[in-house]
């Protein structure tokens, strides 16, 4: 896969503007899309789009195929009459630059539920057929997904290890009298998924239209509390009463004396391999059918993770273990003919890992924040950038720009100062600029970096349980003024997508 010189921005759906507490796939994610390309952008890259759970983490979703509900437009079910304005008039004030999780939460299942009410007295036959055929072609992961989901609301919302051991462990008729007993629950989250998908079918189609590719989002792991994990058993190193046997995380390092204790199960790659990677090939294929691009993240777990006994309080008692390697990519390439991924190769990178991001042509990452800790020769550094890779100022994991910059040493400040040959003052699109002039194909930043903020907007503090994935923009922050900006930028560093 060869990528053509582009530039982008990272914002998370959730982080659009809009009246209902948290961003969503309406109206807003269209104007966001007509400010990229209006701007010359190309590319629009997002988190993980799965349903979020407990710390509403979406590295740690409820399913690897499924969307979130909560970024369901209820502006598009108004007008789908699928809502009235009846509906609409108790909202809550929501504030409106970050996202108030719980009191949202509550609102938008509220609106779901009336929507499906609606749904299922509705005399539209044309929705009822197309809500039909949704769930034939997607009964592949629908039917567990849902049939999860609604075991888990009748518990109580509980991790699926503490469920009674007949459903916990998927006893047919156990699953059988549930279902029975519980129809509208679950055919209630097949219609959120439904929804869900009709709308980011229409976004991207109108992204098409407007010539910007979506990057999107693969966490290696899937979450223990997961649908994935709890109908695939099989496929990850869990008990017969489905506890993990031993669990992911990275071991101790310069910024972490005891390392990350992740928590999610660890696949068990030679029953994975046995079934020619039939899962992967799914996840990829559902992925691949929302985005354009998708960035692998912790690529190094694919060449060796860290394996750590369960139970264990800290990630320090562990071991490294082989991954699945070249044969998973492979399959991948042969199954789609292309390997449109991107590895997230960040952190502490072994030989074996940049073998295989080299010998399958991936392009791996660059975060310009890293370049100013040591010497020139720093593989962060614009100037050492190979061409085929992607470049940031900073990701979703990072502080951003600016409050990087007001908390680094004076080492680091000294020396960004002395390379980009500016006094600071503007250090968000001082980085901007350097890492749109380097070779890299593609150039991205935060939106929060274009709109030059601190810490205050930082949207994600690895280790950091909650209080987390908040932040989002204002209408008035999209300005003339910026969208100048960035469409000078595009157009002096040969990243436009547009003619003028």
């Amino acid at each position: 896969m060869v990528l053509s010189r582009s530039s982008g921005v990272i914002l998370h759906p959730s982080s659009l503007p809009g009246p209902d507490g948290i961003g969503d796939l309406g109206p807003e994610a269209y104007r966001w899309i007509d400010f990229l390309a209006e701007a010359g952008c190309s590319l629009w890259q997002v988190l993980p789009l799965g349903p979020t759970g407990y710390g509403d983490s979406p590295y740690q979703c409820f399913s690897a195929f499924a969307g979130n509900p909560y970024l369901i437009s209820p502006f598009i079910l108004l007008d789908q009459k699928l809502l009235t304005r009846k509906d609409l008039s108790d909202r809550p004030v929501f504030p409106q630059n970050t996202v108030d999780f719980g009191p949202v939460i509550e609102w938008k299942v509220n609106l779901l539920d009336r929507a499906f009410a609606r749904f299922t007295k509705s005399k539209d036959q044309k929705i009822f057929q197309e809500f039909h055929l949704f769930c034939e072609q997607q009964k592949n992961w629908l039917d567990d997904f849902s049939l999860f989901m609604a075991i888990k609301e009748n518990l109580g919302g509980g991790s699926w290890g503490d469920w009674p051991a007949d459903l916990r462990t998927r006893e047919s008729q156990a699953l059988l009298k549930f279902s029975d007993d519980h129809r509208d629950e679950i055919s209630k989250h097949k219609f959120r998924q439904f929804l869900f998908y009709s709308q980011w079918d229409h976004i991207r189609d109108y992204a098409k239209l407007k010539k910007v590719q979506i990057i999107g989002d693969i966490p290696i792991f899937v979450a223990y509390d997961s649908s994935d994990a709890w109908s695939h058993p099989e496929l990850f190193f869990l008990s017969k009463n489905g506890q993990p046997t031993c669990v992911a995380g990275v071991p101790p390092d310069y910024f972490s004396p005891t390392g990350q204790l992740w928590g999610n199960p660890l696949y068990r790659w030679n029953i994975h391999k046995k079934t020619g990677y039939s899962w992967w090939l799914d996840r990829i294929r559902a992925v691949l059918n929302l985005v354009n691009f998708i960035r692998l993240d912790h690529f190094r777990g694919f060449a060796g993770y860290w394996e750590i006994p369960a139970n264990m309080p800290t990630a320090e008692i562990g071991r490294w273990v082989k991954g699945p390697g070249k044969g998973l990519f492979k399959t991948i390439e042969k199954t789609f003919a292309s390997l449109p991924l991107l590895a997230e190769d960040l952190g502490e990178i072994t030989p074996d890992v940049v073998e295989l991001r080299d010998s399958l042509g991936l392009p791996g990452m660059k975060i310009l924040q890293f370049g100013f800790a040591s010497t020139p020769d720093d593989p962060f550094l614009p100037h050492n950038y190979p061409t085929n890779c992607v470049a940031y100022t900073g990701t979703h994991d990072n502080d951003t720009s600016k409050g990087w910059y007001q908390s680094a040493t004076a080492l680091e400040s000294d020396l960004c100062r002395r390379y980009l040959a500016r006094s600071g003052d503007d250090i968000s699109w001082d980085m901007i600029r350097a890492v749109w002039s380097s070779s890299a194909a593609f150039a991205l930043a935060p939106l929060q970096d274009l709109l030059s903020l601190g810490t205050e907007a930082r949207m994600n503090f690895p280790g950091k349980p909650s209080g987390n994935w908040g932040w989002r923009y204002t209408n008035e922050q999209l300005s003339g003024d910026l969208l100048f900006r960035l469409k000078e930028v595009n157009f002096l560093y040969s990243r436009s997508n547009n003619e003028n």
